[in-house]
């Protein structure tokens, strides 16, 4: 299993109130899966995301990612697993506005310590993947919505990362832009990326091959998506 997760818990206590985001929480997901984590706005959905993508570590229950418990991780050791096994794609895109579509796609090579040829080489590669060649020297912020989503796609897989996980990656997007962003995370599902994202939209859920459905912090149910 690429992800073990059990009684995941997780509260936070803010002025004496506690609030409780996961209660109780278990799965596994295999390598090469394509997983929607679907639910109402404060049903955890997030919270739990973030756990699995080590942006943020549980009150109790354990992780396992790749075999390995986080909870025998320390911060180094999170984020250099971070950089090297996971790719992020978020609803808000987080390029950086003044820099071109190549240096945001560079960007998690720089962190790995890539040499700058290996760096120009390997984004130009994923940049072509996603169809933005004629792009690749533009800055971020005179792409159009779906074409910064292709380019933050680009710099999530520019690691050749085990996972992806996207955060509401059509949030932003109209319709027409979100199908192509959905379209391009299916294929990258065929091509052998395992893929967990989060969303509200049914839509794009059934673009998955299972769902998680939750509910008041807890998994409400688990099902196979028939295609």
């Amino acid at each position: 299993m690429l992800i073990d997760v059990h009684n995941l818990e997780k509260r936070y206590n803010d002025d004496d109130t506690m609030t409780r985001a996961l209660n109780g929480v278990s799965f596994s997901i295999a390598q090469g899966e394509f997983v929607a984590i679907m639910g109402p706005s404060g049903s955890g959905k997030s919270t739990l995301l973030h756990i699995l993508s080590f942006l943020d570590r549980p009150t109790e229950g354990s992780y396992h990612f790749d075999g390995k418990a986080m909870i025998d991780m320390n911060d180094e050791e999170l984020a250099m697993t971070r950089n090297k096994k996971m790719g992020f794609v978020f609803q808000s895109f987080n390029l950086l506005p003044r820099t071109s579509v190549l240096a945001n796609v560079e960007l998690p090579l720089v962190y790995a310590g890539t040499s700058a040829r290996m760096r120009r080489e390997k984004a130009l590669a994923v940049i072509q993947k996603v169809g933005l060649s004629h792009r690749a020297h533009h800055l971020s912020s005179q792409l159009s919505g779906g074409e910064r989503q292709r380019v933050a796609i680009a710099r999530a897989l520019v690691n050749e990362p085990s996972i992806i996980f996207a955060d509401e990656p059509t949030g932003n997007l109209d319709s027409a832009s979100g199908r192509q962003v959905m379209e391009l995370i299916v294929e990258l599902h065929t091509t052998g990326h395992t893929i967990v994202f989060v969303t509200h939209d049914s839509g794009n859920a059934g673009y998955a091959h299972r769902m998680l459905r939750m509910r008041d912090g807890k998994i409400e149910s688990d099902t196979a998506i028939h295609h």
